[in-house]
């Protein structure tokens, strides 16, 4: 059973996640301060995240930045406005997927199955393989990366946005692919998501992330990452 932390000051939408979601065969816990997530991720260990941006005490963004500086567990942002700064945002401090209040329960528990069955696959070993292109290297099954050998962190759906360019290496891969492979197919969202999130991962893995060689856009189609044999 799938343990899902909410973290929200209102009290009533809250108490309407944990119905249904329960309903649903999720272990649900809620809280209403960023104080009380911070202290329930150690004690409750949720395998998921829904997450407020606004918080009475400290900012939705300060918890997900907390979460992603000692965990991978994936989140959901909350945004009570349907404000691109807000997505963006909340993408950039590690967020893996948002939603824009109000929302439909079907629409977020389709986001939240997509998400969890992701992760399954990463448990039982979809792959065991290290992926190596240039100075790049991936472990598949610890779900690590190194630059050289510096280790760089990264959020969940950065590491499984690399893992299918790196796996296609020389191969340009369309935006409608990557979606597919990294948010599901059942996933409904802003398009530029996508490119947050390869933005994130230039900063992190190029030399120049203004003039990236590792990870190429191929214009009015999607991207990919360069070949082994542009590294000899």
């Amino acid at each position: 059973m799938a343990r899902i932390l909410i973290v929200d000051d209102d009290t009533l939408i809250a108490d309407s996640l944990i119905y249904h979601l329960s309903g649903e065969g999720f272990e649900v816990r809620a809280v209403h301060t960023g104080a009380a997530a911070v202290e329930a991720l150690d004690q409750f260990q949720p395998d998921l995240v829904i997450l407020d941006i606004m918080l009475p005490d400290i900012s939705g963004l300060d918890v997900c930045r907390h979460i992603r500086s000692t965990s991978t567990v994936p989140v959901i942002m909350l945004t009570a406005r349907d404000e691109e700064v807000d997505r963006v945002m909340g993408l950039e401090f590690g967020a893996d997927d948002y939603l824009a209040k109000p929302f439909a329960s079907r629409e977020l528990l389709a986001r939240i199955r997509a998400i969890l069955r992701r992760v399954e696959l990463d448990r039982k070993g979809y792959s065991t393989q290290n992926i190596r292109v240039g100075d790049i290297q991936v472990d598949l099954q610890a779900r690590r990366v190194f630059k050289g050998e510096q280790e760089i962190e990264l959020s969940s759906r950065e590491f499984d946005l690399l893992a299918v360019l790196m796996r296609n290496a020389g191969v340009a891969i369309s935006r409608d692919r990557l979606i597919d492979h990294v948010w599901g197919r059942d996933w409904i969202g802003d398009l530029r998501t996508l490119n947050v999130h390869i933005r994130w991962l230039r900063l992190k893995l190029e030399d120049d992330p203004a003039s990236p060689q590792l990870i190429q856009t191929v214009r009015g189609y999607g991207y990919r990452f360069a070949a082994p044999e542009e590294f000899e």
